[in-house]
């Protein structure tokens, strides 16, 4: 699971893994500029969607998908292991990926957090 947090006074959107996650994913944090958020959405289906091809990390079909991935020409990097609980985190084309494909404690309201600070 991750901790995602807004700090407005430097415009930056941070992903902190926790425990094992760390591991799965090879990263133990994500620092992405406000600015190139385009948005974020509860999206449990993207989770069961395909994963496509990974470039570094972990994939246990059914238990965890953490890491860097790539499909169709998209760059995802992925940390979950209950969809129920996914968030997308959509990012501009300069972003090192296209999306975050997150699991967090409470998506309807980091979905809100992310959206909130986006719209000021």
């Amino acid at each position: 699971m991750a901790r995602i947090a807004v700090d407005r006074e430097n415009r930056l959107l941070t992903a902190e893994f926790e425990g094992l996650d760390k591991l799965w994913a090879i990263k133990s944090r994500l620092e992405i500029p406000l600015a190139h958020v385009r948005g974020a959405t509860h999206d449990p289906g993207m989770a069961r969607e395909p994963k496509g091809i990974r470039v570094a990390g972990t994939h246990f079909p059914g238990v965890v998908t953490a890491g860097r991935f790539r499909r169709g020409g998209e760059r995802f990097f992925w940390s979950v292991r209950n969809p129920d609980k996914a968030v997308v985190i959509e990012l501009a084309d300069d972003e090192s990926y296209d999306r975050l494909v997150i699991e967090v404690d409470d998506p309807r309201a980091t979905v809100a957090l992310i959206e909130n600070a986006l719209t000021r």
